[in-house]
């Protein structure tokens, strides 16, 4: 799959079109200005045209900027004054019609008021993720209700926002299979399953912690009214403890997953330190020492384990840091570890074994302080 920015320059350098462009204020900002030049054809917003004096600058199809060109895009009250070159048809011919992303509102009921605006939150960020990576036009709202057009802050008109329920929305479009992404799945996302027609993303946000199992209910209802479900999950090497669980992050992922980028590199390229500390409270611990020295436990991990963590997540040392004075633990180098090992005894007890060392007093230097 490719992004409407990529499918506009293929069609520009068909036609022997270098750069581009602009009499209007209007122009694209951004890292990909073709990206954002696609969309605003795609919406009807003007069109490229052939002038018969250049532009005094334009941009290259890399983005930079360069000297005068004779193509240009133009507003569309200026359109019939010129030779159109590429029109809003000639990509709507290329974009394949699937996939749809949707974000499925069947238990906006559920929420409390805050939990309303933080769904309201990520519905605008999503739509801001679509304009950045994907196409508007194939991400579906459904269930839509009043409360959340007054609420939602974004263009609905841009997105295909729909009142009926998400089984009608697939059956209109043909679509009797989908992709449920639910983090309790009990199978991965697979490159098989991004062939799918659709994929959906329950609009759920859980403060209050009473909303687990709400996604597997929305497939439940899905497979009621004869649509087929897979219930996938998105997870980071096996797990879904780091993995980002806002709707727009799922999104994200999920477009980046559509264009190929591999799971793990899709997930880390959303992963704030927040989530990396999630999975980092679940890592540290699985490769921790039990010292008894003098009768006082001490659990310790070696100062190298941050060194492989930070390859596949998005930590900083002072999040290493944290999350040994949460769980109690210190980091001592390997080669302090090494010797602590050889002047021990290692005695096997209900919590697995620990290592003994018969002295008085030992001195440990702590690394994480």
């Amino acid at each position: 799959m490719r992004k409407p920015g990529d499918i506009l320059r293929e069609i520009l350098k068909e036609k022997g079109i270098e750069r581009v462009g602009t009499l209007s204020r209007k122009w694209p900002s951004g890292e990909d200005i073709f990206q954002e030049l696609a969309l605003l054809l795609l919406e009807g917003d003007g069109a490229i045209v052939k002038l018969q004096e250049p532009t005094a600058e334009s941009w290259d199809l890399s983005g930079k900027k360069r000297g005068p060109s004779i193509y240009a895009y133009v507003r569309p009250c200026m359109v019939e004054k010129f030779e159109v070159v590429i029109s809003r048809e000639d990509l709507m011919r290329r974009l394949p019609d699937y996939p749809w992303i949707i974000i499925d509102l069947m238990f906006w009921h559920k929420h409390i008021p805050k939990e309303k605006g933080k769904v309201s939150l990520q519905l605008r960020e999503t739509y801001a993720v679509a304009r950045r990576m994907f196409w508007p036009r194939r991400v579906a709202i459904t269930w839509v209700n009043e409360e959340f057009r007054k609420m939602a802050k974004l263009p609905l008109e841009k997105v295909e926002a729909s009142p009926v329920p998400t089984a009608e929305f697939l059956r209109s479009r043909g679509i009797k299979r989908v992709v449920l992404l639910d983090p309790n799945a009990p199978e991965v996302l697979s490159k098989e399953d991004l062939k799918e027609k659709a994929f959906i993303i329950g609009g759920i946000v859980d403060m209050k912690g009473d909303k687990k199992g709400t996604t597997a209910k929305i497939g439940e209802s899905l497979e009621s009214q004869g649509i087929e479900v897979l219930r996938r999950k998105i997870v980071l090497r096996g797990d879904v403890v780091g993995v980002p669980d806002r709707i727009n992050h799922i999104a994200e992922i999920l477009i980046r997953m559509l264009y190929g980028e591999d799971m793990e590199k899709a997930v880390l390229a959303v992963q704030a330190p927040t989530h990396a500390r999630w999975r980092l409270r679940k890592e540290i611990p699985k490769r921790k020492i039990r010292y008894l020295i003098d009768g006082k436990l001490y659990l310790v991990v070696e100062k190298e384990l941050y060194d492989e963590l930070k390859e596949w997540l998005n930590i900083r040392w002072e999040d290493f840091v944290k999350v040994l004075r949460e769980t109690g633990m210190v980091a001592l180098e390997r080669k302090r570890i090494h010797h602590l090992n050889k002047i021990s005894v290692y005695r096997f007890d209900r919590s697995g074994g620990k290592r003994v060392i018969l002295l008085k007093r030992v001195a440990l230097l702590c690394y994480n302080c």
